[in-house]
């Protein structure tokens, strides 16, 4: 069967910001470089050289960057050997995920949206050269909810197969009725919302900035799918499929269990078969315990994802093929992990 990688990234770079429309030039994020002072290290112990500002903030260019991938593949400079390099891991599909707006990069409505449409323009650029193995997820500029629905239409039909946000977003929670356009406009286009470890709340990354990531990003992600169930949000798009990606899957059984006691706090119940019936998938790691979270998510739920060109916790690039040797699932179960799930949170 094939194999769909859910969670592969871009590593954006001053090529991305060549698509910003005339007159938006000057929004352009600009790469500076450190001249003196202390070496700061990345995820994997580099040294971090570059950084990018971005609307006046200074952000780590180099934090979360994955050197068992070749720099021009993870930075979509030479398509063929990102495709060769699926080709060596086994992988026919990836679907993209951006890195530097894993963060917040501006509260200002006219930046964010010249940087979205840029970075769409991008990936609609990198699916062309081939449509059949890279497909990618759009960023939405939330900040002008009265643009979002034409830039998803356009996102779609140059290849995109999925909606960006992250755990937390404008310093709301994903269940704020403040997203519901958002919601409204994905749903029309059969377009899923994928989360994705990271956080849009400066409030909160600043509180944690010098935090491993778990608190600021991973936990975010976590509270976004209890508070979409929590709130009956799903219920109200019941065509909307949910992707909550790069945070394991083992926390599920706790949130399943604690939405449980608060649904029959108020006289509810939360019902079996939560997550299909809401239409939510989850990427699991390997490290997981993945007998005992299908026993609490199903098998329809799961999928699983590289990280490829990152270097977190979530980053396994043999994921797919550790999966498949793993031998704790049955073939099905794997099966259906690698390609039936991800087709069908993906629309592919």
């Amino acid at each position: 069967m094939p194999t769909i990688d859910a969670d592969a990234h871009v590593i954006e770079t001053p090529e991305t910001w060549r698509h910003l429309a005339a007159g938006e030039e000057r929004f352009a994020p600009i790469v500076v470089c450190r001249s003196a002072g202390g070496a700061e290290r990345g995820r994997d112990g580099n040294e971090i050289a570059e950084y990018w500002v971005v609307d006046g903030r200074l952000l780590p260019k180099e934090d979360n960057t994955g050197h068992d991938t070749e720099t021009a593949a993870r930075e979509m400079r030479d398509i063929p050997a990102r495709l060769a390099h699926m080709d060596a891991l086994g992988v026919d599909v990836q679907v993209l995920y951006p890195t530097l707006f894993l963060r917040p990069i501006t509260r200002n409505a006219a930046v964010e949206r010249a940087l979205c449409r840029a970075y769409n323009r991008w990936l609609a650029a990198i699916w062309a050269e081939a449509p059949d193995r890279l497909r990618w997820v759009a960023a939405p500029p939330l900040l002008s909810m009265d643009a979002v629905a034409g830039e998803l239409a356009e996102a779609r039909e140059h290849g995109a197969v999925g909606v960006f946000l992250r755990g937390l977003e404008c310093d709301r929670q994903i269940s704020d009725p403040y997203l519901f356009p958002l919601y409204e406009a994905a749903a029309a286009l059969d377009m899923p919302i994928c989360i994705h470890s990271a956080t849009n709340s400066p409030t909160m990354h600043d509180l944690f900035l010098h935090d491993s990531g778990f608190n600021k990003f991973k936990l975010a992600t976590v509270g976004a799918c209890h508070a979409l169930l929590f709130n009956k949000v799903p219920a109200r798009f019941p065509s909307l499929r949910w992707g909550f990606i790069e945070v394991s899957s083992q926390w599920v059984p706790y949130v399943l269990n604690d939405l449980a006691l608060r649904f029959a706090r108020r006289g509810e119940t939360l019902g079996a078969d939560a997550l299909r019936r809401n239409n939510i998938y989850v990427a699991c790691q390997v490290t997981d315990d993945l007998p005992y979270v299908l026993g609490h998510a199903g098998e329809g739920q799961i999928v699983i994802g590289t990280d490829y060109g990152h270097a977190d916790t979530s980053s396994e690039i043999e994921a797919l093929r550790k999966l498949k040797q793993d031998g704790r699932l049955s073939g099905r179960a794997v099966d259906r992990i690698l390609d039936d799930n991800a087709r069908a949170l993906y629309g592919l």
